[in-house]
């Protein structure tokens, strides 16, 4: 079971019914008060992370968070965000055992949804 321990993002645009191709996320790992930072990237064309965000040995136990930046990649796209509301999306969760944990991300410049997903 080891080896299917990783960590996946997917997000998808529900303004426009595509995957957020190119937007920025990074992946904290959450120490109590405090975090450090483990990654940056951006999404592919399909809205997906191009390789597990962690996995092997750099899957641990414990807390995280992922923050997309939503308003960079609207506003990359013009839209007209005169009266933006959504900046910053920051997910946090807990990695509690050795598996697959997957996080989408529905999003839209004024909501977004989330989940654990397979």
């Amino acid at each position: 079971m080891a080896g299917l321990a990783r960590l996946t993002t997917h997000v998808l645009d529900t303004t426009h019914g595509k995957p957020a191709a190119g937007m920025r996320f990074d992946l904290l790992m959450m120490h109590g008060d405090h975090s450090h930072h483990i990654l940056s990237s951006h999404t592919n064309a399909d809205g997906r992370a191009d390789q597990p965000l962690l996995e092997g040995d750099r899957f641990h136990l414990g807390g995280y968070e992922l923050v997309f930046h939503v308003g960079q990649y609207f506003e990359r796209l013009g839209l007209d965000l005169t009266h933006q509301f959504l900046d910053t999306v920051p997910i946090r969760f807990v990695i509690s055992e050795m598996a697959h944990y997957h996080v989408p991300l529905l999003v839209s410049p004024y909501g977004y949804s989330t989940y654990r997903g397979s």
